[in-house]
């Protein structure tokens, strides 16, 4: 089994979902995460706030230093994301489009790397 990283784009140009929507949303990506546990394929969930509320750490000539913002200065920024084990691309890509539907956005669909780093 492999694993892959599901990640939900999300475009901080547009509008806020309403509660109402944002609650929607919710209810219809838990469906397919429980879907997911049900097939033995999920591995870990993460909703993630806008990227205003990142840090970024760089190195530098031995020291790091600290900004306020996201990494790239673009309105697409990762939402959120599914970690799930399956057989191939082809089944990632199936649970893709269920978490694109589900979500209304884009997902990424990216292999992990086969080495284990230790």
């Amino acid at each position: 089994m492999k694993k892959y990283l599901l990640a939900v784009q999300f475009d901080e140009s547009t509008p806020w979902p309403s509660e109402e929507d944002l609650a929607e949303q919710h209810a219809r990506t838990a469906k397919v995460t429980e879907e997911m546990k049900s097939a033995g394929a999920w591995v870990f969930t993460g909703g993630l706030l806008p990227s205003h509320a990142t840090t970024v750490v760089r190195p530098g000539d031995g020291t790091a230093t600290m900004t306020d913002g996201p990494f790239a200065e673009t309105k697409e920024q990762l939402g959120g994301f599914w970690v799930v084990e399956c057989e191939d691309l082809d089944q990632a890509l199936a649970w893709g489009e269920k978490c694109a539907l589900a979500c209304g956005s884009p997902i990424e669909v990216r292999p992990f790397e086969d080495a284990q780093w230790r």
